[in-house]
Protein backbone atom coordinates (compact mmCIF):
# COMPACT_ATOMS: atom_id res chain seq x y z
CA UNK A 1 0.00 0.00 0.00
CA UNK A 2 2.81 2.43 0.80
CA UNK A 3 4.30 1.93 -2.66
CA UNK A 4 1.01 2.89 -4.32
CA UNK A 5 0.73 6.00 -2.15
CA UNK A 6 4.29 6.98 -3.01
CA UNK A 7 3.62 6.53 -6.72
CA UNK A 8 0.46 8.63 -6.47
CA UNK A 9 2.35 11.38 -4.64
CA UNK A 10 5.10 11.35 -7.25
CA UNK A 11 2.52 11.49 -10.04
CA UNK A 12 0.86 14.53 -8.41
CA UNK A 13 4.23 16.22 -8.00
CA UNK A 14 5.10 15.57 -11.66
CA UNK A 15 1.73 16.97 -12.73
CA UNK A 16 2.26 20.07 -10.58
CA UNK A 17 5.73 20.61 -12.06
CA UNK A 18 4.39 20.17 -15.59
CA UNK A 19 1.65 22.73 -14.88
CA UNK A 20 4.18 25.22 -13.49
CA UNK A 21 6.43 24.78 -16.53
CA UNK A 22 3.45 25.29 -18.85
CA UNK A 23 2.47 28.51 -17.03
CA UNK A 24 6.08 29.73 -17.16
CA UNK A 25 6.30 29.04 -20.90
CA UNK A 26 3.00 30.82 -21.52
CA UNK A 27 4.20 33.84 -19.57
CA UNK A 28 7.49 33.92 -21.48
CA UNK A 29 5.64 33.70 -24.80
CA UNK A 30 3.37 36.56 -23.72
CA UNK A 31 6.40 38.69 -22.85
CA UNK A 32 8.00 37.85 -26.20
CA UNK A 33 4.83 38.87 -28.10
CA UNK A 34 4.66 42.12 -26.15
CA UNK A 35 8.34 42.89 -26.86
CA UNK A 36 7.86 42.19 -30.57
CA UNK A 37 4.74 44.37 -30.68
CA UNK A 38 6.57 47.19 -28.90
CA UNK A 39 9.52 46.88 -31.27
CA UNK A 40 7.27 46.85 -34.35
CA UNK A 41 5.35 49.90 -33.11
CA UNK A 42 8.52 51.78 -32.22
CA UNK A 43 10.14 51.05 -35.58
CA UNK A 44 6.96 51.99 -37.46
CA UNK A 45 6.80 55.29 -35.57
CA UNK A 46 10.47 55.96 -36.33
CA UNK A 47 10.04 55.25 -40.03
CA UNK A 48 6.67 56.93 -40.51
CA UNK A 49 7.11 59.70 -37.98
CA UNK A 50 5.24 59.66 -34.75
CA UNK A 51 3.87 63.13 -35.12
CA UNK A 52 5.97 64.29 -32.19
CA UNK A 53 8.83 66.69 -32.43
CA UNK A 54 12.11 65.35 -31.12
CA UNK A 55 14.93 67.69 -30.23
CA UNK A 56 18.44 66.29 -29.87
CA UNK A 57 19.89 69.57 -28.55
Amino acid sequence: MAKAEREERLARERAEIAARVARFRATQQKFEREREEYCDTTLANAVNGSGRSVSWR
